[in-house]
């Protein structure tokens, strides 16, 4: 036989699955039993969801117990507030270290019922945000089921939802159902009953007006200028990735659209992730002036409701999360594009209610300013996001990797991975890309987009920046790393030979840097390119002509790049490395041994050679040059450019100069 606790997380699992539901942390579900103490004793206890966990996957661990005879006597209180309430539930807590309750701990534990479920249901949010909703509740669910208008989740709400125990049920205007049963299968059943009747209401009402007129699809090249002007205007309060979500297609194309934003979220709750609304533009042109707008009207909310700011706050970023535009649908934006993705998974049901209010019912009315300002800065809920870990130094941060499949590449873009950073990696070899991406999941890294093929090529190398833009929204910069090793003096050369380095060494930087620069510019939020060049630049070897010239180019490269694009704010710099060899490929096809005999060593020795040569006596790695080519993408560098930085151990003949 299953405990009640089981019972709850199988319950609560089976609801996060629906997203009709609740959407990613949203809603809270409990369970009372008896558990015994460490003393022995059988006490009385609730287990509710903990603050910021998502139903979806749950775990026992993400519903804490508490003592009820703890909590119930609280019901006799005239009044409470928001922190005293807090510190009363944590007392009640069994485990002092377990997660924080929910906000509505009280709330469920007043109800006189075993298992109790609080839901944000788009159907039931249909019934009440509008201004008939106490009628058309009472009509799609009958008499059975109380009406409460919205009030800020806490003691007070607890305390009025305590006296409606006798009914089926209570709709919460913005803020969903509440049902209970003193079994977990009868409790899941009612909240999908009061669901399904509420969803065939709805269906049954007519149609509102004519069928919209279709709106044209958005041809891709101004999806892609759209998605650059956007980041450049989004990014100015921080950087994020953006991403298209076409399920949104039918809302932004809805006729009423306005009406349907000005209606707000469809549960308060929602606000925490996607503000109270989102934004609109119809085309790359106006893209950033509809943005520069929203932070506009957004600064003057918070101004109006200033007096009402919590102490020891500041206005949020007010950069919208959600833009919805007709002909395409919606781009969200996040740290990550799970993050981003969260946002489209709840604007496509906040917007879906609004949209169905407007179709069968009449307008959407969501909260009043005042109470939308209350709760959009209300700590109770922002709390929820202190739960999060600190994001990492590149998070939102969009960046190229050519050459990634092995040795130097590979490393970088572990290091940049690390770190947060969103990643297109590029490279002939689609076997070691794959391994690469491997790598960089084992480690928790976001999932890179791969592009195999030559990057000499310059429509593969098209191709590579285009899907940074599609999948990612931007760039922010580049790592050109691509090359071979060509060894054999200037009178042995082939010129087949000289042409290959040349082109797959200097070339394809050449067509990297055109093409990031001239996306970074549209973008215009600058950027930052990182060539990794190599010692040879400024201290060539004999019998590698072929290589060192190209690397001496690549040099050059950077600091032509770093003039033209300085006024926009695109840095350029380069690494010079030297005798790396942990994983890379640079050594193989003779190369090692060619190296070897020209130095008079074992091939064996070689890397230990290296090393003496150099000043520190060290071995170079591909995490130090990794760490070089990161701190030159991030801000931490953002007053250098056309510089070169030697990680080669100190090689006395090639310091710039």
């Amino acid at each position: 036989m299953t405990t009640p606790l089981e019972q709850l997380v199988t319950r609560s699992n089976e609801i996060g699955d629906d997203p009709s539901l609740v959407v990613y942390g949203g809603g809270n579900t409990s369970a009372k039993g008896v558990l015994v103490d460490h003393l022995g004793r059988e006490q009385r206890v609730m287990w509710v969801k903990g603050s910021g966990a998502d139903m979806r996957g749950s775990t026992a661990s993400d519903y804490p117990a508490l003592r009820l005879d703890d909590l119930l006597p609280l019901l006799d209180r005239d009044e409470m507030t928001d922190e005293e309430m807090t510190d009363l539930v944590a007392r009640a807590l069994l485990d002092p270290g377990a997660r924080r309750p929910s906000i509505e701990t009280l709330l469920h534990a007043f109800l006189p019922y075993t298992h109790i479920d609080h839901v944000h249901a788009d159907a039931i949010c249909a019934l009440t945000n509008h201004a008939d909703g106490p009628r058309i509740v009472a009509e799609a669910l009958g008499d059975g089921f109380a009406y409460v208008d919205w009030m800020r989740p806490g003691f007070t709400l607890s305390k009025v939802v305590s006296e409606l125990g006798d009914r089926e049920g209570v709709v919460l205007a913005h803020h969903g159902l509440i049902t209970w049963g003193e079994s977990s299968a009868e409790c899941l059943q009612r909240t999908e009953a009061a669901v399904g009747t509420a969803r065939a209401y709805l269906e049954a009402l007519p149609l509102r007006g004519e069928a919209p007129a279709q709106v044209v699809d958005m041809p891709d090249d101004e999806i892609e200028r759209l998605m650059l002007r956007l980041r450049g205007a989004l990014s100015r309060t921080g950087r994020r990735v953006l991403r298209v979500d076409r399920r949104l297609r039918a809302v932004a194309d809805h006729p009423m659209l306005p009406e349907i934003v000005a209606g707000g979220v469809s549960s308060a709750d929602h606000m925490l992730r996607i503000k109270p609304r989102s934004a609109i533009t119809t085309s790359a042109e106006s893209a950033a002036d509809d943005v520069d707008a929203y932070a506009t009207e957004y600064a003057v909310y918070v101004e109006r409701n200033i007096d009402a700011m919590p102490d020891g706050f500041g206005m949020h970023d007010p950069m919208p999360r959600v833009v919805l535009v007709p002909g395409l649908g919606a781009v969200t934006t996040g740290a990550t594009l799970r993050d981003a993705e969260v946002a489209a998974d709840i604007a496509v049901h906040t917007h879906a209610v609004a949209a169905t209010v407007v179709d069968r019912i009449g307008t959407p009315i969501g909260l009043d300013e005042r109470e939308t300002f209350r709760f959009d800065y209300w700590p109770m809920e922002l709390y929820k996001l202190t739960l999060r870990p600190a994001p990492p130094d590149l998070a939102g941060f969009i960046a190229i990797v050519t050459g990634s499949a092995s040795g130097i590449g590979r490393g970088i873009a572990l290091e940049l991975a690390a770190r947060g950073a969103s990643l297109v990696l590029a490279d002939l070899d689609g076997a070691g890309l794959e391994e690469s991406a491997e790598r960089m999941r084992e480690a928790g890294g976001t999932a890179p987009v791969l592009v195999a093929g030559d990057q000499s090529d310059e429509a593969v190398v098209e191709e590579t920046v285009r899907q940074a833009v599609r999948t990612f929204g931007g760039l922010d910069g580049a790592v050109i790393n691509a090359g071979i090793g060509v060894t054999g003096t200037l009178e042995e050369l082939t010129l087949d030979q000289w042409d290959s380095a040349m082109r797959i060494n200097l070339a394809s930087g050449f067509l990297m840097t055109r093409a990031t620069m001239r996306v970074l510019r549209e973008q215009g939020s600058g950027g930052s390119l990182v060539y990794v060049a190599s010692k040879n630049a400024f201290g060539p070897g004999a019998g590698f002509g072929a290589y060192s010239v190209s690397k001496a180019g690549m040099v050059q490269l950077m600091r032509i790049a770093a003039l033209e694009g300085g006024g926009a704010g695109i840095r350029s710099n380069a690494i010079n490395p030297d005798a790396v060899f942990d994983n890379s490929r640079l050594w193989d096809d003779g190369l090692r041994e060619e190296r070897a005999a020209a130095h008079g060593i074992a091939p064996e020795d070689l890397e230990d050679f290296y090393a003496a040569r150099n000043i520190l006596k060290r071995r170079v790695t591909t995490a130090d040059v990794a760490r070089t080519a990161a701190f030159l993408l991030s801000d931490a560098s953002s007053r250098t450019t056309g510089a070169v930085i030697p990680v080669d151990g100190g090689v006395a003949g090639a310091f710039p100069r």
